[in-house]
């Protein structure tokens, strides 16, 4: 753990690396563009397109597990190549070209193909920028740099909800938002998603790395990133099956009876949590041994989950939300710093890419089932069958963490 004076001595947020601000930077106006659209697309799925629970379940799933694969591979490559750059601006690119065009949508089918898009370019984007901002900071601020980088990519996703409803009135005046109306707003989010590629281009500089880059024909497996690792990543598989699509959260705020510019703003206090306590918890993460933090955030989780199931008035929806955003303040940015805590930094980027490859693949049966379940209960008992299931899977998970090897409770 670091020392008091270690503490003491730190220097202030903008002391960082101008790599991890410029990444940032670029992850802020990238969900700047998504929480634009990604709010609202549930019910453009459902109520426009005509999809159901159980197909948005499985579109998510999909996305989410082949984006994942993707994560894996290009984790890898980065660890071998001289620049791990070029692969973030390949995935971010991808990302905001896709991403606006689901506007043109005209059937369930081109949302799930735009989507694989969209996670594709997350997919080869996400390792490598991760393996990025290890490269470039110290160990003793790497909780804060993890806790920076989320607060930043929150900050943009409490713009794009916010802007989406300061153009209700501007655009469409009173009457009822329709399907024409929807494909506009996702057109404007093309804006901040080309400007995100631009930052990255000009403005992020990779750092040299510590270690040169790993031989093609290196180690990569168990015995190089260590049991600890794998024991980690276990136990993430375990929570993440029953962590479904955040779209559900949507369904059950409009099931609840609020309005297309309620789930809007009930989107950016999600995001402002997130984006206020992200930062804070990275810095206690650097104090505190890590698992404590996410075990904690888990916790929150099975307990918002369970809210989410039985909750039966708009209300209880808003104050589920705000709590909902301290469970990713505590775990976002503390999952990563420990991961990074537990394996050589020449295997980073392959570290990485297994920790996202593994989560979005659990991700596909935790969408399937949850939409599986919610849709075959129907509207009386599906939402506390599939919210109860995620919450007994996330306490199960928070226990394991705490009674976890030794090896996990000591930072570098």
């Amino acid at each position: 753990m670091t020392s008091p004076e270690t503490v003491k001595a730190r220097r202030p947020l903008l002391s960082l690396p101008p790599t991890v601000l410029g990444l940032g930077l670029v992850s802020l106006l990238t969900d700047f563009s998504s929480e634009m659209i990604y709010p609202l697309l549930p019910l453009f799925f459902t109520t426009v397109l005509g999809g159901s629970a159980a197909g948005l379940g499985f579109m998510e799933g999909l996305v989410e597990s082949i984006a994942s694969l993707l994560k894996l591979v290009s984790g890898r490559w980065s660890d071998r190549l001289q620049h791990r750059k070029p692969l973030v601006v390949a995935g971010y690119s991808l990302a905001s070209v896709a991403r606006p065009l689901i506007a043109l949508a005209a059937n369930p089918w081109h949302v799930i193909g735009l989507r694989v898009l969209d996670r594709t370019g997350k997919g080869l984007r996400g390792a490598p920028r991760d393996a990025l901002i290890a490269d470039a900071v110290e160990p003793t601020r790497r909780g804060e740099a993890y806790g920076l980088h989320r607060a930043m990519d929150n900050l943009g996703a409490v713009a794009g909800p916010v802007t989406g409803l300061l153009l209700f009135p501007v655009l469409f005046g009173a009457r009822p938002l329709g399907g024409g109306d929807f494909r506009l707003l996702f057109g404007i989010a093309a804006v901040p998603a080309v400007l995100s590629v631009l930052v990255l281009l000009f403005l992020v500089r990779e750092a040299p790395r510590a270690t040169a880059p790993r031989a093609t024909g290196s180690n990569t497996g168990a015995a190089t990133l260590g049991r600890p690792f794998w024991f980690l990543l276990a136990v993430l598989v375990l929570f993440t099956l029953g962590n479904s699509s955040d779209m559900f959260l949507v369904l059950r705020a409009s099931s609840a009876g609020l309005h297309v510019r309620d789930i809007y703003l009930i989107w950016a206090l999600l995001h402002v949590v997130k984006t206020a306590l992200s930062t804070p918890a990275g810095m206690l993460s650097d104090r505190v041994p890590r698992r404590f933090l996410i075990a904690g955030g888990w916790i929150v989780y099975a307990a918002v989950y369970l809210g989410f199931g039985l909750a039966s008035s708009a209300a209880s929806i808003w104050w589920l939300f705000g709590v909902y955003g301290i469970y990713f303040a505590l775990v976002e940015g503390t999952e990563r710093a420990l991961v990074a805590d537990l394996v050589p930094a020449s295997a980073r980027g392959t570290a990485f890419g297994w920790y996202n490859a593994s989560i979005g693949i659990a991700a596909f049966p935790a969408s399937v089932i949850f939409g599986g379940l919610w849709t075959w209960g129907g509207t009386a008992r599906g939402p506390l069958l599939a919210f109860g299931l995620g919450s007994a899977l996330a306490l199960t998970a928070a226990v394991l963490l705490l009674l976890q090897p030794r090896s996990l409770t000591s930072n570098c």
